[in-house]
């Protein structure tokens, strides 16, 4: 865990005679924003400072606090990234202590982040944004979806040629039989088992038919070795060790790729899930209103932007151009894109009971493929 701190630059102007005078740094509204928007970020700016918990990596995370800093100069952005699973528990353990420090939420474990809502940790806010995001990706004004991000298949083309790389779950499950001596120990995929994000995302697979049971059968057949880190399977992946990644996240997908011109990525033409970063304001905030125009910036015009075309975590605002964004997706791949709603029904698969009978679904289709 690390804590990353940004603060405005001061700037000064030397007139002609060389006497030098500070100019007033002074926050970047939006037009259209309510009349009192201004008193909020006063607020804001007396607050001094926005403490932000999330899992999203700094390298991801710079270019979005940098801009923030520039439309709004006097709040300062503390970001401390925890991991998705010690996020919840470190959120949840603060909380019942009362001594919560989090201004703001931000994951992309989106169970988790509904079953703070549940808890009642999130604070209720009608953004001014939320009429340019999706209605799927805002509930009862407590949580809000920030990205739009397609889980996706990776390969190195330096073992798999882009003309025999399956581009559905039934396509690779057979194609990995066939190939089973060349991909034995080649694939790589979250553990559900260990890995929160892992198991949300291949339980939404479930929920989108029965792909992907053949495909765990194959998994098996192979030997298929299984992973907590997206920045890990990547890595091995572009080193050749493994061939071919499954349920692999977007967005560092898509960065790997543009790093490496050997690992490239295959959007699932039978049915691409889409997750998104789900952001909260606490409930009990020490810095509330400077949490609320950091969301707002979020959910804004040029905070999209700069999330899609900068940070590269895929704008949610329909009205934001560039490949990374809902608008580009859409127009590439349409209805096979299957965005997880943000509602009650994220934590019907973290129940007990029903975890249990996944895994043990999970398990035994590992068998029967070994």
């Amino acid at each position: 865990m690390r804590d990353f701190n940004t603060s405005a630059l001061g700037r000064w102007l030397a007139c002609a005679c060389l006497v030098a005078a500070p100019v007033i740094a002074t926050a970047d509204i939006p037009e259209g924003y309510p009349a009192d928007y201004a008193a909020l970020v006063a607020k804001a700016e007396t607050e001094g400072s926005v403490v932000v918990y999330a899992n999203t990596e700094h390298a991801a995370i710079e270019p979005i606090v940098e801009d923030f800093q520039k439309a709004f100069p006097k709040i300062r952005v503390d970001y401390i990234e925890i991991k998705a699973a010690d996020l919840f528990s470190r959120v949840s353990s603060e909380s019942a202590a009362g001594a919560l420090k989090a201004d703001m939420v931000w994951s992309s474990a989106m169970d988790l982040q509904y079953q703070m809502v549940e808890d009642g940790i999130a604070a209720e806010y009608v953004s001014p944004e939320k009429g340019a995001v999706p209605a799927w990706s805002n509930f009862g004004d407590k949580i809000y979806g920030i990205t739009y991000e397609p889980v996706v298949m990776v390969y190195n083309s330096k073992l798999v040629s882009a003309e025999e790389m399956p581009d559905t779950r039934a396509g690779l499950a057979s194609w990995l039989i066939a190939n089973k001596q060349r991909m034995t120990g080649k694939v790589a995929t979250y553990d559900p088992e260990r890995s929160g994000l892992g198991f949300f995302a291949v339980s939404a697979d479930a929920a989108n038919g029965n792909a992907l049971w053949p495909l765990v059968t194959a998994f098996g057949a192979v030997d298929t070795k299984f992973y907590t880190s997206t920045g890990t399977m990547l890595e091995k992946i572009s080193a050749g060790e493994h061939a071919i990644g499954y349920n692999i996240i977007g967005p560092y997908a898509y960065l790997r790729a543009e790093r490496d011109p050997n690992v490239k990525v295959v959007v699932p033409k039978d049915f691409t899930v889409v997750l998104s970063r789900l952001a909260i304001v606490t409930e009990k905030a020490q810095h509330p209103a400077a949490a609320r125009v950091f969301l707002d910036y979020l959910l804004s015009h040029r905070g999209q932007t700069v999330v899609g075309n900068q940070a590269h975590l895929f704008a949610i605002r329909p009205d934001v151009e560039g490949s990374a964004t809902i608008a580009g997706l859409s127009a590439e791949y349409g209805d096979i894109l299957k965005p997880v709603k943000i509602g009650p029904e994220l934590l019907d698969a973290i129940q007990p009971m029903q975890r249990l009978a996944f895994f043990r679904k999970w398990n035994d289709a590992l068998k029967a493929g070994k």
